[in-house]
């Protein structure tokens, strides 16, 4: 996904802070991240060394999550790709060094988060049509 850059200390072993994807791998992996945004990302975070998103743990969300990490880890072995889950919320955590937190920074900045879903925005205590 970022643009090839090379890194300015040796701690991540002199990978390149390069995609290996083609152009069309490209464009379908940024269509996966963006279709999973849009119904699950709930924050993305810059971190000291990289960034972090965040997602509601919705049915099949997990498993989207981890597959595009699984990609992204073959596709940029400069950075570390990390999938933490629970029952209340998925996080990635992707970790780099020198150049690579940089462009960890600059990526998945036109990820629109997911809608707030009905029911979350509802106050406490408020009843819906039908109650009893």
């Amino acid at each position: 996904m970022p643009v090839p850059q090379q890194p300015a200390d040796d701690t991540t072993g002199a990978v390149p802070v390069a995609c290996s994807l083609t152009r069309a791998g490209l464009a379908q992996q940024a269509a996966r991240w963006e279709r999973l945004a849009a119904r699950a990302m709930t924050r993305r975070a810059k971190t000291a060394d990289g960034i972090r998103l965040s997602f509601r743990p919705e049915p099949g969300a997990e498993e989207e999550l981890r597959a595009l990490a699984a990609v992204e880890t073959q596709c940029c072995p400069w950075a570390t790709w990390t999938v933490q889950g629970s029952t209340t919320e998925l996080v990635l955590d992707v970790r780099s060094a020198g150049a690579g937190v940089t462009t960890l920074h600059g990526m998945f900045t036109g990820l629109r988060q997911a809608p707030v879903p009905r029911q979350a925005r509802r106050h406490p205590g408020a009843s819906r049509p039908g109650d009893a």
